[in-house]
């Protein structure tokens, strides 16, 4: 995907998510740190294009101490989280760059129960690459990208990168 890719992507996910819930008056967009909040940011911005006589809030949330691996690789210094506003009885959609295992959206599942209990929460991300390891499904998805496990998958506001083991880019 290139960076038009990435807008266009973006641009069709936000009229999804308008259609979908039948407007946003109850909507709440949480980025994952730290690749999704960009993307929170940017599906944010389009939304109030689209629907323009309501601001869409806009969050983000570290999940990474509600992880079920913390203790099997390091621990990198948080981020803060930040939710705009009380979620209980909002519609989160939760937003990242890549969906792969599934253990990120588990964790920042549980993360979202420090602020509130939520109506219904969906997931939005520019990647889906498979391999899950959790019933874990986006409702959103930008570009659906088979990969090799052994793949690193970069996602950046320019375009996405896969690296193979091997060291080649696509």
């Amino acid at each position: 995907m290139s960076g038009p890719d990435i807008a266009r992507a973006i641009s069709r996910i936000a009229h999804e998510i308008v259609e979908r819930n039948h407007g946003i008056e109850h909507v709440v967009l949480v980025g994952l740190q730290r690749g999704g909040t960009w993307i929170a940011d940017a599906l944010g911005e389009r939304i109030s294009s689209i629907e323009p006589s309501f601001a869409i809030p806009v969050g983000s949330l570290d999940p990474t101490m509600h992880r079920d691996d913390i203790g099997l690789r390091p621990v990198v210094a948080g981020s803060v989280s930040h939710i705009p506003c009380d979620i209980t009885g909002a519609t989160v959609v939760l937003v990242d760059d890549v969906l792969y295992t599934g253990r990120t959206v588990r964790a920042a599942l549980e993360g979202l129960n420090n602020f509130g209990r939520p109506r219904a929460v969906q997931l939005a991300v520019l990647v889906d690459r498979g391999h899950r390891e959790l019933p874990i499904r986006p409702d959103y998805v930008g570009k659906n990208l088979p990969t090799q496990t052994t793949d690193e998958v970069d996602v950046s506001i320019d375009g996405v990168i896969v690296t193979s083991i091997t060291g080649n880019q696509s």
